[in-house]
C-alpha cells in the first residue's frame, strides 16, 4: 500500500465524525487526496445496511448486528478503501473494525476472538496505520447528542468505552481526551498528525 490509513474510534458523542473530517480537509489543504469514509456506510450498499442498524424498530440478535457490520465493512474496505491506498491516497475512517471489538464483544458480549476472525475476513486483514481514539463520559456524550439510535443505551455504552480503553493499551490507540473544546482536540491531534508524517519519513511540504 503507497497510501496511508487512519481511523477514527470512540463512542457517538465524543466528537469523532467531527475531527475526522478536519483532518480529511487538513491534509487536502497540504496538496494530498484524502478519502473520508464511515462506518456502517460508505457505500450505497453501506447506507442501506446502516439504516437497519441504526433503527430503532430493528430487532437484531448480537450474531446479525456483527454480521451487518462485517457486511458493510467488507464492501467498504475492498471497493473504497484498499483501492484508494493503492493509488497513494490518505484514507480517513469514521470508525473501523475495532468498533466491532468495542461494540458487539465488549458491548454486545460476542466472543473476542470471534469477532477478530471475522473482522480479519471483511477487511482482508487491512488495519490502520494509526488510530485515534477520542476518550468521553458516557453521560457527558449522551448529554451532546441531539438524537439517539438503537445503540445509545447509556448501560450498553459503558460498557462498549470499558472496551475502548481495554482496546487502547492492547492496540496502541493514540488518545485524546474528548471532554476538551473542539479546537482543544483539533490541536492535539495536528500536533499527532504532524508528528506522524516525521515519524513515517513523510515529508510535509510535499504531502
Amino acid at each position: 500500500m503507497k497510501g496511508f490509513f487512519i481511523s477514527f474510534e470512540g463512542i457517538d458523542g465524543s466528537g469523532k465524525s467531527t475531527q475526522a473530517k478536519r483532518l480529511c480537509k487538513y491534509i487536502e489543504s497540504l496538496g494530498k487526496e484524502c478519502v473520508l469514509v464511515r462506518e456502517p456506510g460508505g457505500t450505497p450498499e453501506g447506507e442501506r445496511i446502516r439504516r437497519i442498524l441504526l433503527d430503532k424498530s430493528s430487532d437484531l440478535t448480537p450474531e446479525a448486528e456483527f454480521f451487518l457490520f462485517l457486511a458493510s465493512r467488507s464492501i467498504l474496505t475492498q471497493r473504497i478503501i484498499i483501492p484508494s491506498l493503492k493509488l497513494g491516497k490518505f484514507v480517513i475512517a469514521d470508525r473501523f473494525a475495532d468498533s466491532s471489538l468495542a461494540y458487539q464483544g465488549y458491548g454486545r458480549g460476542l466472543d473476542i476472538s470471534f469477532v477478530k476472525y471475522g473482522n480479519n475476513v471483511a477487511t482482508k486483514g487491512l488495519k490502520p496505520d494509526v488510530i485515534f481514539y477520542i476518550d468521553i463520559p458516557v453521560e457527558l456524550a449522551m448529554r451532546r447528542k441531539s438524537y439517539s439510535d438503537r445503540m445509545e443505551k447509556e448501560s450498553f455504552l459503558k460498557k462498549v468505552r470499558e472496551g475502548y480503553l481495554k482496546l487502547s493499551k492492547e492496540h496502541g490507540y493514540i488518545p485524546i481526551d474528548g471532554r476538551k473544546s473542539v479546537e482543544e482536540i483539533w490541536d492535539d491531534i495536528k500536533g499527532f498528525f504532524s508528528k506522524m508524517l516525521e515519524v513515517n519519513g513523510i515529508d510535509r511540504d510535499n504531502v
